[in-house]
C-alpha cells in the first residue's frame, strides 16, 4: 500500500468534554491548510480552523500537527470494541499504509505536492484526552500501548487533502523514534539518557527532560 493522508481532521471549540471549551473533537473536512502557527504559548494550532484552546500546553511550532496511524486507530477499535473514526485521538491527519510510530525525531515528510513536516515529538496523553475517550484507566492504557502518533512541525506550508502521498524525504542519523522519546518523558531513565547524548531534541526539550532526568536521579 502505497503511504498516503486518509483523512484530514479540524476540531471547534466544544464544550461538555471538560469543564471548559476544548478542541479534541475533531471531525474530518476535504482539506487543511498547514503553516508555521508561531511558538507555543502566542501561536495555536498550524492548520487553519482548528481549534487549539490550551496554548499553555497545546499548538505552537512544535505541535502545529498532530498526526496518527489509522492502523492504530483500528487496532484500539478492537481492543476498545468500538469503531474509531478519524480525528478519534484529536489527530489533524489520519495515515494510511505509513507507520507513523517508527518515525525518528527529526525526520521530514513531503506529503503531495509541496507540504513537508517535521516530526518533533510523541503526543502526552492528558486529562482532556481520557475524558474524551470516555474509557476507565485510558491514560495508564495509552501509556502502556506506547504508540502515540507524532507531533510535528510545519517546515513548508501548503495544503493537505485526503489521498495526499507521504514520503520521507530526510531522516536523522540519529535513530531517536518517537516511541523512544515517549519512554523518555513517562520516566524511562535509560531511554532517556539515550535520548539526550543523542542530541535529538529541540532545545526546549533538552533542557526540560534534562531537569527531569536530575530530579528522577537525586
Amino acid at each position: 500500500m502505497t503511504a498516503r493522508v486518509h483523512s484530514v481532521n479540524v476540531g471547534r471549540p466544544t464544550v461538555g468534554i471538560i469543564k471548559r471549551p476544548t478542541g479534541i473533537d475533531k471531525r474530518a473536512t476535504d482539506e487543511v491548510v498547514v503553516f508555521d502557527p508561531g511558538p507555543k504559548g502566542t501561536g495555536a494550532s498550524g492548520v487553519e480552523g482548528d481549534a487549539v484552546v490550551n496554548l499553555k500546553h497545546h499548538g505552537g511550532s512544535t505541535q502545529a500537527v498532530y498526526a496518527v496511524a489509522r492502523e492504530e486507530l483500528d487496532w484500539w477499535s478492537t481492543d476498545l470494541g468500538r469503531e474509531l473514526e478519524p480525528g478519534a485521538f484529536g489527530e489533524n491527519l489520519t495515515t494510511a499504509g505509513f507507520d507513523v510510530d517508527s518515525s525518528v525525531v527529526g525526520e521530514q515528510w513531503r506529503i503531495g505536492g509541496s507540504v513537508v513536516l517535521t516530526v518533533t515529538s510523541p503526543r502526552i496523553p492528558c486529562a482532556t484526552f481520557a475524558a474524551h475517550m470516555g474509557v476507565p484507566g485510558w491514560m495508564k492504557a495509552f501509556t502502556a500501548r506506547g504508540r502515540t502518533g507524532a507531533y510535528l512541525a510545519v517546515t513548508q506550508a501548503g495544503i493537505i487533502r485526503p489521498e495526499d502521498e507521504i514520503q520521507v524525504a530526510w531522516r536523522p542519523a540519529h535513530g531517536v523514534t518517537v516511541p523512544a522519546v515517549f519512554r523518555a518523558w513517562m520516566g524511562d531513565r535509560e531511554v532517556a539518557r539515550e535520548v539526550l547524548a543523542a542530541q535529538a531534541l529541540t532545545a526546549a526539550d533538552h533542557e526540560e527532560l534534562t531537569g527531569k532526568l536530575e530530579r528522577w536521579e537525586r
